[in-house]
């Protein structure tokens, strides 16, 4: 019993139609014929019951229509598994980040897939929340891990979430002390340094003023966490930044601060959903939930 005898069988079955049949295997009628009348010999029974206009499935091939089709589904299967192999030998991967991971397990993530799958070509491209979320939509990068937008991703996007990251208060060491957090009312009496309204933090920040009905104005506006950590250490102003960047915590000249109230920052991983992914994705989607399974040690940076 072959795999081309059982698709001609589930063609004929579903075309109620040798003609038919035979069209859509691309083959002449007489093949399809013959490999039938085999199976029939081989099996001991007919399967079709001959009408004046069309064919109809016999109990013998009633009950083979399951079993064929399920062959015909495992071999496909199987084919397609060796061609994800063969994609993840030779694929390629684009992959955005936004700034501040270096403390999160992205790094092993990426350590991890890169020995399993050393054949596929990772680029990595850095830059804003919604330039990436862009990207990705447009397919220039097949995902991006993201601070996922106040109002939601759009539909045809799928998300798994990386960290709740959240936005900390930045000031001079010697100004305050990290025992009390600093209100929003205080702070927009301050000289505020943080993101540009281009990045994904800012919408955050900003519903989170106004929520308070109170005045958000940035007066030093920039995505750089370290340039935004110097200029506080210049005693400039105070800066809203996020707390998952390890440059806040390595630096002696400021101190980090909590904010009330609480303003979150929830870092996703995202890709454009539709079409089956590409192999490389798909990979380092199972990786991700395999890592996933890991006990986290970091209270902020783990796997959903």
């Amino acid at each position: 019993m072959e795999l081309r005898t059982l698709e001609y069988f589930v063609a004929v079955a579903e075309e109620g139609s040798f003609t038919k049949a035979a069209a859509r295997c691309h083959v002449v009628q007489p093949a399809i014929s013959q490999q039938i009348q085999a199976l029939e010999k081989e099996l001991g029974e007919p399967l079709f019951e001959r009408l004046p206009r069309q064919v109809a499935l016999t109990s013998g091939g009633i009950a083979l229509l399951p079993h064929a089709r399920a062959c015909l589904a495992a071999a496909a299967a199987a084919a397609l598994e060796f061609a994800d192999r063969s994609g993840l030998l030779s694929g390629s991967l684009a992959l955005g980040t936004v700034g501040g991971l270096e403390g999160t397990r992205v790094l092993r993530l990426l350590g991890e897939y890169h020995r399993r799958y050393p054949g596929v070509a990772v680029r990595l491209t850095g830059a804003s929340s919604p330039a990436l979320l862009a990207q990705v939509r447009s397919g220039t990068l097949d995902a991006a891990i993201v601070a996922a937008p106040p109002e939601g991703l759009p539909a045809h996007i799928g998300s798994r979430l990386l960290l709740e990251d959240r936005i900390i208060a930045v000031v001079p060491v010697g100004t305050r002390t990290a025992d009390r957090p600093l209100t929003l009312a205080q702070a927009a009496r301050s000289t505020l340094i943080s993101y540009g309204p281009d990045s994904g933090a800012y919408a955050f920040i900003r519903d989170a003023f106004a929520a308070q009905e109170l005045p958000l104005d940035i007066a030093y506006a920039t995505n750089d966490v370290a340039l935004q950590v110097a200029l506080v250490a210049e005693r400039i102003g105070i800066a809203l930044t996020s707390h998952a960047s390890p440059v806040v915590a390595s630096d002696p000249r400021i101190v980090a601060m909590a904010l009330e109230p609480v303003i979150r920052l929830p870092k996703v991983f995202a890709w454009r959903l539709g079409p089956r992914p590409g192999p490389p994705l798909r990979a380092l989607l199972d990786l991700w939930t395999e890592l996933s399974e890991e006990p986290d040690r970091n209270r902020t940076n783990h796997w959903p």
